[in-house]
Parts: structure tokens; C-alpha cells; sequence
């Protein structure tokens, strides 16, 4: 069943977050893992002329394939954030949006080598309405990859997320779970001809991993 999202309320929750995220002196970067250096890279991208981001936040990951020639969008839902990271780094030649992902990728026409999203747009998402719109702005083989936590055992589907703990205004969000297969299954009834999900291992046994999903339009 879908969850009630209020888009005024999550856009004024991640412009808060904007506040203590975005760091003007950061350097580009990327990593899919919440681990630094850890993990796999831009690799899995495969060599792409053009990408778009999608709940792209700092734009750190933008900046890294801007400076290796690759066609850069971006889109975030906080007006903050899309105004600190755009700015950032124009200068690279990175383009970065406000708006809400569905509405979005529903109106735009451009066509990308892959989509991708770090912590972003695909775990706050319902998978059934975001992957069939990502896979319509795929080029012909291209590749839409996400990571994000893996699910706590028993604990799947939408779940809700408050922000700054369980004191003050309530701000919250939800987040989708599941389990691997389940998320290679969303991704092949979209559309996509092939899909993987495994879960990499944290740099430190116990610690928390990171769930990794690849599919080829």
C-alpha cells in the first residue's frame, strides 16, 4: 500500500539537512559504500558520455565524473541544496536541478548512458513508480545503479525515518527496504533485461553493509 509522502514537508526536512551536509572546502569524490575508499567505484557506470544523479545532495560524486569528461546532471528535492552544490560546481560543467524526482524524470526528454543514486533518491522512492521512469531515460544497454543500507532482517517495504532523533518538530520521510531478490524483482518487472542486488560487506566485521543494485536497460 502506498505511504502518504508530503512533498513540502520532506523538501523543508532535506533543505535542514543541507545545513550540516554540504561542505563548500569538500573535494569531488565517489564512493557507493558509506565507508570511505571502500568498495567498488565509478566502474560500475561502465564508461558513460552522460549520467544524471538522482537525490544527488553535495554533488561531490557529479563533480568526480565531471572531471573525467563525462556529461553531468543532478536533481535534488532540497532547494538548498540544489542551489550550494550547483554553484559549487559549475565550474566543472556540473548541472544540477530542484525538483521532485518523479515529476522530473516525467517531463524530462534527455536520454542518459546511466542513472544513478548514492544514499539518494532510490531509498526514498516507491521502486513500483521510480524504476519504470528511470528506465525510460536510459539510452539503449544503459545502466541504472543504486546503494543505500540493506534492510534490517524483518523490517520491509516503506519505512518511515524521523529526523534529529525523537525530540523536537516532527520532520520524517520514508525509506524503502527489502531484500535483494526483492529488489531485482522490481527492477525486472520495469523493464530492465537483466538486475542485480547483493549486499557488500563492511571494512570491519558486524559493522553495517551496504545493499548495491545494478540493472542494463
Amino acid at each position: 500500500m502506498p505511504v502518504p509522502h508530503d512533498i513540502s514537508a520532506e523538501t523543508e526536512l532535506w533543505d535542514a539537512y543541507a545545513k550540516s551536509a554540504f561542505d563548500n572546502e569538500a573535494e569531488p569524490s565517489f564512493c557507493w559504500t558509506q565507508y570511505a575508499g571502500h568498495g567498488p567505484g565509478p566502474e560500475l557506470l561502465g564508461l558513460p558520455k552522460s549520467v544524471l544523479e538522482i537525490g544527488c545532495g553535495t554533488g561531490r560524486a557529479l563533480a568526480h565524473l565531471a572531471q573525467q569528461g563525462v556529461k553531468t546532471t543532478g536533481v535534488d528535492l532540497s532547494p538548498r541544496m540544489a542551489e550550494l552544490a550547483g554553484e559549487r560546481w559549475a565550474p566543472l560543467g556540473v548541472r544540477i536541478e530542484q525538483a521532485e524526482v518523479l515529476d522530473w524524470l516525467a517531463a524530462d526528454t534527455a536520454r542518459y548512458d546511466a542513472v544513478y543514486s548514492i544514499f539518494g533518491a532510490a531509498w526514498f522512492t516507491d521502486p513500483s513508480r521510480l524504476f519504470p521512469l528511470v528506465r525510460e531515460r536510459l539510452t539503449p544497454g544503459g545502466v541504472f545503479v543504486f546503494s543505500q543500507p540493506p534492510a534490517i532482517p524483518g523490517a520491509y517495504g516503506p519505512q518511515g525515518m524521523y529526523k534529529g532523533g525523537f525530540a523536537g518538530k516532527a520532520m520524517f520521510t520514508y525509506r524503502y527496504s527489502y531484500k535483494p531478490a526483492v529488489w531485482e524483482r522490481h527492477l525486472l518487472r520495469a523493464g530492465f533485461t537483466t538486475a542485480e542486488a547483493q549486499i557488500v560487506d563492511a571494512p570491519h566485521p558486524g559493522h553495517i553493509g551496504t545493499l548495491v543494485a545494478r540493472a542494463r536497460a
